[in-house]
C-alpha cells in the first residue's frame, strides 16, 4: 500500500480492504453536496456498493489501471483523489478527485492534486496529466487552473450526471512544463 505524505496536515493513503466504510460514510453523509456534480453518488446506495468499486480497483488486471488514494486530513478521511486510466506505454493519466463539504476551503485538494501530480511525473514517470471538469463546476475547474494546465477544449455531453449530459472542460499540463510553471 503506498502512502504520500504531501505536508504535515495532509497524508495520502492508497485504497485497501478497509477503505469501503470510510468511502461509503462519507457519500452517504454528503450525498446532497456530491450528487450534483459526481455521476457515481446515486449508484452508491450500500456499503456492498463501496466494497466492490475498491475491490474493483484492487484486484483490476486491466493495463490501465487506477490509482485510488484516501485523502487525511489532520487524521480524519476526507475524500478522495486519483490517477485514472494510467497507460504506462503513452506515459498520460487523468485526474480525478472528491472532497467532502465540511473540508472545502482549507486548500486540502490543491495541496493533494499537486502532491500526486508530483508522484505521477517522478514516480511514475507520465509525461502527461490531464483534468475533465463539468461545465458549471467552478470549484473543479479551480484546481487545474490555479495549477496551470492549459485549457485544451470541451468534450461535448461527456458525463452522465443525475439525468443529465454535462459537457467537461479538459485541462492538460505536460512535465516539462509542470516544474517550470509551478516555479513562476
Amino acid at each position: 500500500m503506498k502512502t504520500i505524505k504531501i505536508d504535515e496536515d495532509i497524508t495520502l493513503k492508497e485504497i485497501s480492504s478497509s477503505s469501503p466504510g470510510r468511502i461509503f460514510n462519507a457519500i452517504d453523509r454528503n450525498r446532497e453536496y456530491l450528487r450534483k456534480w459526481l455521476p457515481f453518488v446515486d449508484s452508491t446506495q450500500s456499503m456492498k456498493d463501496s466494497e466492490d468499486y475498491v475491490l474493483s480497483v484492487i484486484n483490476s488486471d486491466c493495463p490501465k489501471k487506477d490509482l485510488v488514494f484516501e485523502i487525511w486530513f489532520e487524521d480524519d478521511f476526507c475524500g478522495l483523489v486519483s490517477l485514472k486510466e494510467i497507460d504506462h506505454y503513452n506515459r498520460k493519466t487523468e485526474l480525478g478527485y472528491w472532497l467532502i463539504e465540511s473540508m472545502q476551503g482549507k486548500g486540502i485538494m490543491l495541496r493533494s492534486c499537486r502532491g500526486l501530480i508530483h508522484y505521477a511525473f517522478d514516480a511514475l514517470k507520465m509525461n502527461r496529466i490531464q483534468v475533465k471538469c463539468a461545465l458549471g463546476n467552478e470549484k473543479s475547474m479551480q484546481i487545474p487552473l490555479r495549477l496551470k494546465f492549459e485549457f485544451e477544449g470541451i468534450e461535448k455531453s461527456g458525463e452522465y450526471i443525475n439525468g443529465k449530459y454535462f459537457d467537461l472542460k479538459t485541462y492538460a499540463i505536460l512535465k516539462r512544463d509542470w516544474k517550470q510553471k509551478q516555479n513562476t
